[in-house]
């Protein structure tokens, strides 16, 4: 048991997806509290990648699956119905190196890994845009006009933006079929909350949060030498990460959370 089966699966998959699981549940930020929302995700992947790892055997026979799913099957803990009007299940969207069209599969994993058919609300950070070009309207709305779909076909309640300044939420909420319902604000960049924004969302009803996750919350170096520390995959620069999800499960009536985790994809690029 060990590394090398898991090695060996990771140099022959073309995709990978790793559920955390409950983080609340195995410890994963109990037992080294992390300063910064990036070492959160950074630990935690790591150690589901060692816990799944050491449960591989050696056998290169074993089958070879194109989409590889690295998982703690005792972690992963689904939502009893009975309970699930009592609960909020919401979720923040990070794209890191993929396109608009994953941001299906991402809410569709969400929703298996939590045995839920629909989540309340999913907030999308905004996604990394080249060096020297600024967000603007047009960039976001294939990503937007995604989210309106999942809406549409009930898979999401609510949505809602981030770090999106005054001007930004405006032309994207007039724009918008499916208006959006939140816009976090990084606290970082600001103390205090733009008046403008303040007004702005006053007026239109949307909620304004405020968040301390950085403009890169898992970059393709962090995630490869993840990789290379805890499986010795010599290939692990060829993998790069696409998306990440954070979702929360919340006790409606106490406002406690019940379950916390994330789900990451990653696709190889072989030269």
């Amino acid at each position: 048991m060990g590394t090398d089966g898991a090695r060996a699966l990771l140099e022959r998959a073309g995709t990978l997806t790793l559920q955390t699981g409950n983080l609340l549940n195995w410890g994963c930020p109990r037992k080294k509290c992390p300063s910064t929302p990036a070492e959160e995700v950074r630990d935690c992947i790591q150690k589901t990648l060692t816990e799944w790892s050491s449960k591989i055997a050696q056998d290169l026979n074993q089958e070879i699956l194109e989409v590889l799913e690295c998982k703690v099957d005792s972690a992963i803990e689904k939502i009893n119905p009975e309970e699930r009007d009592e609960l909020k299940v919401s979720a923040k969207l990070f794209i890191v190196g993929s396109n608009s069209s994953s941001i299906r599969d991402a809410v569709d994993l969400a929703c298996s890994a939590l045995g839920v058919a629909q989540l309340d609300s999913v907030i999308i950070a905004p996604p990394p845009v080249e060096d020297g070009t600024s967000l603007s309207l047009e960039y976001l709305q294939p990503y937007w006009q995604e989210l309106e779909n999942l809406v549409q076909n009930k898979k999401i309640v609510a949505i809602g933006t981030s770090d999106l300044d005054k001007t930004l939420l405006e032309q994207l909420y007039l724009w918008a079929q499916v208006k959006p319902s939140s816009n976090q604000v990084n606290l970082a960049s600001c103390c205090v909350m733009p008046p403008d924004l303040t007004a702005f969302a006053k007026q239109f009803d949307i909620q304004l949060l405020t968040h301390n996750d950085p403009k890169e919350l898992l970059g393709e170096a962090s995630f490869q030498e993840v990789l290379q520390e805890t499986i010795q995959n010599m290939k692990a620069h060829e993998w790069i990460p696409l998306w990440l999800l954070r979702y929360s499960v919340i006790v409606k009536s106490r406002g406690i959370i019940k379950s916390k985790g994330y789900i990451v994809q990653a696709k190889r690029n072989a030269s």
